[in-house]
């Protein structure tokens, strides 16, 4: 691939569905993909972590993205997966995990062909989505995982009080 077609493309993507709607994530972002696995329920957690899992011996949180995007849950099926991603959060990599109601492959999301969420018209909070692309005839929504985890998942660090 040469310079031009590299510049062309802004990323190769994950593309999933959440709730009916289609969603993009960055490929590199992607460290597995795994079928329904046993979830450790949180006491007190806010809802839109779902539990823990183990993810080959490392706890791992597992968050409901529909939750941040006001969808309605739905049950597991055949089709769900549980996508293992790589994030940076206040500075360090972190690795959480997200539902998909279905995975389908991965693909080239050309530059040209993201545009900005608009700020009106939107049934979601539009700092949550990095950006609009199309895929055929439908829409793909680039979530803005770093800004979704911090703010639904209160993952900012905890000042420690001080001791008296």
């Amino acid at each position: 691939m040469n310079d031009a077609n590299r510049a062309a493309i802004a990323m190769q993507a994950l593309i999933l569905d959440l709730g009916g709607e289609i969603f993009a994530i960055d490929a590199a972002q992607v460290r597995e993909i795994l079928d329904e696995v046993p979830i450790t329920q949180v006491p007190n957690a806010r809802p839109f972590v779902d539990g823990l899992i183990n993810v080959r011996g490392r706890v791992v949180p597992l968050a409901d993205l529909r939750v941040a995007f006001g969808m309605t849950r739905t049950a597991t099926d055949e089709d769900s997966r549980i996508v293992v991603i790589e994030i940076e959060l206040g500075g360090e990599s972190s690795i959480v995990a997200i539902y998909a109601d279905r995975v389908y492959d991965v693909t080239d999301i050309e530059t040209a062909s993201i545009e900005e969420a608009p700020k009106v018209g939107m049934r979601w909070r539009s700092e949550y989505v990095r950006g609009i692309s199309r895929r055929g005839e439908s829409f793909v929504i680039i979530p803005n995982l770093e800004r979704i985890f911090v703010e639904e998942g209160d993952l900012e660090p905890v000042p420690q009080k001080a001791e008296a």
